[in-house]
């Protein structure tokens, strides 16, 4: 059984660019595959923006009111932008099992059990990729989007998690493809959790979703 080290985690203050996060993403992809970076968690927040999935519909950009870019990772499109807690996780799936059913599965469960932490009872839903809640008119709503790419057997991108979003962000586009669901917040549900709380309730459930990806020859 191989042993690996625990993640370096990593907190961008301010906004990050979202073209400076994918080169960076890119080239930390390829130290960890070359056994010369290590694994990471990272923790920012963007600007106002729309990126696209590799299965990305142009008919679901409704309004490109805000700069949009090729993410090159699963799913179709989504917002990013203040007030969102963007994690982006780069794991060697190649130590940890190389399923990645079971990682997007565990990257679900993780943002679920953080959201336990600050009040808020969230599940997954059947059939959707993504962190599901009621909101305050008791109508399923989405309060966190999963999308992630594997290269090499380590991954990229992540989740993001609704803290205190504009959401009428979220209207330029249709959020995953699923239009018949709302997105929903920690600020809308009565949550008023800063993201140092966020992080906080992160960290605290963390060893749990890595030990699903236990170390394997």
């Amino acid at each position: 059984m191989t042993t690996l080290s625990a993640p370096e985690w990593t907190f961008s203050p301010g906004l990050t660019g979202y073209e400076a996060a994918l080169a960076d993403m890119e080239a930390r992809a390829a130290a960890i595959h070359a056994g010369t970076g290590q694994e990471r968690i990272w923790l920012l927040e963007h600007p106002p923006l729309y990126t696209a999935g590799t299965s990305a519909d142009p008919a679901e950009l409704l309004d490109p009111r805000f700069p949009v870019f090729d993410a090159g990772r699963g799913g179709r499109y989504t917002y990013h932008g203040p007030g969102q807690r963007v994690g982006y996780v780069q794991l060697d799936l190649a130590k940890r099992g190389r399923d990645v059913r079971a990682y997007v599965s565990a990257l679900e469960g993780w943002v679920i059990d953080a959201l336990a932490l600050l009040g808020v009872a969230a599940r997954r839903a059947e059939g959707r990729i993504g962190i599901w809640t009621d909101d305050e008119q008791g109508r399923e709503a989405k309060i966190g989007a999963i999308g992630v790419r594997v290269k090499r057997w380590v991954t990229l991108h992540g989740f993001s998690l609704n803290v205190a979003p504009d959401l009428a962000h979220f209207t330029g586009i249709v959020p995953c493809g699923i239009a018949e669901f709302p997105v929903t917040s920690l600020a809308a549900l009565g949550k008023q959790a800063s993201f140092e709380e966020v992080d906080r309730a992160l960290a605290d459930t963390a060893p749990a979703f890595l030990d699903k990806l236990r170390a394997s020859d």
